[in-house]
This record gives structure tokens, C-alpha cells and sequence, in this order.
């Protein structure tokens, strides 16, 4: 019976599996559940306590019989139990148990992973009650999800920027025609602010307050109009040892962030070198799709655009499209049957 046909006669289960945020798409329902990618365990009995929201709430603050912890880093499973409880966790809650066999599960995970990183996915996922387990590269599902035409003979840009991995391809005909996978994301973007605000302000933040100074006032390109946002960020003071206040400014945060800025237009710089002349053309009349979570860093478009020549533009839900575009190869299975980079059964 061809793959498409078995599909069909089960649930299907789009998963985003991401550094910082899970996000699941059920056949037929659409998104249907987004938390955070961190799961809470109590380290004598080994049982889990918490995941997604309830389990971010504990990070950096839990006594040490319990670990809070993320169980993916750059994109890969760092932690293999963890991201299995938290994977049976997730698809528990969305899993009425109404269909006639257990769920199939489409994943995306970065274009850059090894054969090692993909098996211990589909492990983790087959694990967690899957029974057909495919995997889809990252960058494909977001310009399926961003609506660019991946199934036509022309070249579409995209640049995935996640929690851990940034993803830069260039799709034809369903498929990668060259793609460019960095180990610096959102991720990366925020640790560059922790180290920043150690050795300026002499002050110790967390992971948690560092992602709300990105968010706040962080940008990758000055704005229009030369208003430039500030924000009060309470931390511990390195050399009193107390908890202290400081503003910082837009500017300097920028500034932080320059370096693992640079390695995210870099590749970007060199995907656009190698690709073919014909496809590059597409590209210039198209422009760029700027999808994930980094997306949304202000001025990240302008900045591509700056450095590149080229036209760039956010996908409409940056956050969502992985997701969405397993959700879509979920119900067109029969169209979109070529995006699978690799598929097991449990």
C-alpha cells in the first residue's frame, strides 16, 4: 500500500521540535498546542513534573532535588529521556486516542543534523507512541509554511532562525538545492547579552531576563527616527554580591549581539554565492523569507536587506511555520510526498 494511502487511515501529527519552543499541528484541528521546549524532573525517582510553561516557570529556580532543564540544544536532542518524557507529554495531550492506529508523526528538524541526531529523533518520537515516524528538514517546512511555491521549477529563499540553529536554503521543486545550517540562533543572541551585561555592568541576569532584554529592546538595525528604546534590568552585582538595578539602552544591546549577528548574514552571504544563476534571479525578483522566532528581532529584515541588495520579508507567523508546513505536508501527503528527508516505523 503506497506511504500516502497508509497515511490516511490514521491521525497525523505535525511536530515543530524546537530548541526553545514545541509546537504541534493535528491533522484537521491545526495548531493545536505551542510550549516551551523545557521538562522539570525529580532527580531521585527519575519521574517527571512538569513540562512546557509550568516547567519554564521552575528554570533557574528549583531546589536540587528537582532539574528543570531543556532538553534540545542547537537544534538536536541533548538530553535522549528528557525529550522522550516530554515528547510523550506532548503528545498525549493532543491525542484523543480517535483514530484507528496510533499516530503518525511528522517532524522538522535542522537540515544540518547527522545520522546519529536524526535516528535519535525518530527513536525519541517512536518511543513516545508514534508509529510512523517521518522527518522533514527544517527550511522545507518553513516555506511550505510560509506559503512560498516549493513545489514549482523556481528558487525560493528562506532563512529559518530558531532557538538553536539557523537554517538558510534555497528550495526547488520540493527539494534543498544548497542550504547553509549555523549553530547560532536566538540562543546565541541572548548568551551574547549575558556576557555582555557581565563585563559592562558588572551584573550577573539569567537566562529568562536576558530574552526579555532581546525582546524589549533588542534590534539588529538602528531604527527610523533615531528613538532608541531603554529598559531597567535587575541583576546580581558581581563585585558587591547584592541584587542591584541598571538601564541599559537599544543601542548597546545591539551592539551585544553584533557577532552572532554577522555569523547568521554570513551564511546567508554564502548560500547566495553558490546558488545558480537562474534560481538567484527568482530570488532577486522574490526576496527573502525570514521565518522563526528570530524574525521577529527588530530590524533583522532591514538589516539582511542592507547587507544583501536584496528585498526581505517576515513570514505572516514566523513562530508557526514549521509547524504549519508539516501540517500542510500532513493533508497534500500525496503532492508533497518528496519533502522527506528520512521515515521509520516503530
Amino acid at each position: 500500500m503506497p506511504i500516502w494511502k497508509r497515511l490516511s487511515l490514521a491521525r497525523g501529527i505535525g511536530i515543530d521540535l524546537g530548541t526553545a519552543n514545541t509546537l504541534v499541528y493535528v491533522s484537521g484541528k491545526g495548531i493545536v498546542l505551542q510550549e516551551p521546549s523545557v521538562v522539570a524532573i525529580d532527580r531521585k525517582t527519575g519521574v517527571p513534573l512538569a513540562v512546557g510553561s509550568d516547567a519554564k516557570k521552575m528554570l533557574g529556580r528549583t531546589p536540587d532535588s528537582i532539574k528543570a532543564m531543556r532538553p534540545l540544544r542547537d537544534g538536536v536532542i541533548a538530553d535522549f529521556d528528557s525529550a522522550e518524557v516530554m515528547l510523550q507529554k506532548f503528545i498525549a495531550r493532543v491525542d484523543d486516542g480517535q483514530g484507528l492506529m496510533r499516530p503518525r508523526v511528522v517532524i522538522g528538524i535542522p537540515s544540518g543534523v547527522t545520522g546519529v541526531e536524526r535516528r535519535a529523533v525518530m527513536e525519541a518520537a517512536s518511543q513516545a507512541g508514534a508509529r510512523e515516524v517521518f522527518l522533514i528538514d527544517e527550511p522545507v517546512a518553513a516555506a511550505i509554511g510560509a506559503g512560498l511555491p516549493v513545489a514549482e521549477p523556481t528558487g525560493n529563499m528562506i532563512i529559518d532562525i530558531g532557538g538553536g540553529t539557523t537554517e538558510v536554503a534555497v528550495l526547488s521543486l520540493q527539494g534543498i538545492v544548497l542550504s547553509q545550517s549555523v549553530r547560532v540562533a536566538g540562543d546565541e543572541l541572548s548568551d551574547s547579552i549575558t556576557q555582555y551585561m557581565k563585563k559592562v555592568h558588572n551584573l550577573i541576569v539569567g537566562e529568562r531576563t536576558a530574552e526579555e532584554i532581546k525582546i524589549n529592546i533588542g534590534s539588529a538595525y538602528p531604527a527610523e527616527g533615531g528613538e532608541e528604546p531603554s529598559m531597567e534590568v535587575r541583576g546580581l552585582h558581581m563585585l558587591s554580591g547584592l541584587p542591584r538595578t541598571v538601564v541599559v539602552k537599544g543601542p548597546e544591546i545591539r551592539e551585544s549581539m553584533a557577532e552572532p549577528l554577522s555569523v547568521i548574514v554570513e551564511s546567508v552571504k554564502r548560500t547566495l554565492e553558490n546558488t545558480p544563476p537562474e534560481l538567484a534571479a527568482d530570488i532577486i525578483d522574490r526576496g527573502i523569507m525570514l521565518a522563526g522566532g528570530g524574525a521577529l528581532l527588530k530590524g533583522i529584515d532591514t538589516l539582511i536587506s542592507h547587507e544583501t541588495g536584496i528585498i526581505t520579508h517576515i513570514a505572516p507567523d514566523p513562530l508557526s511555520c514549521v509547524v504549519l508546513g508539516t501540517g500542510r505536508v500532513l493533508e497534500n501527503f500525496k503532492e508533497l510526498d518528496r519533502v522527506f528527508s528520512s521515515h521509520t516505523r516503530a
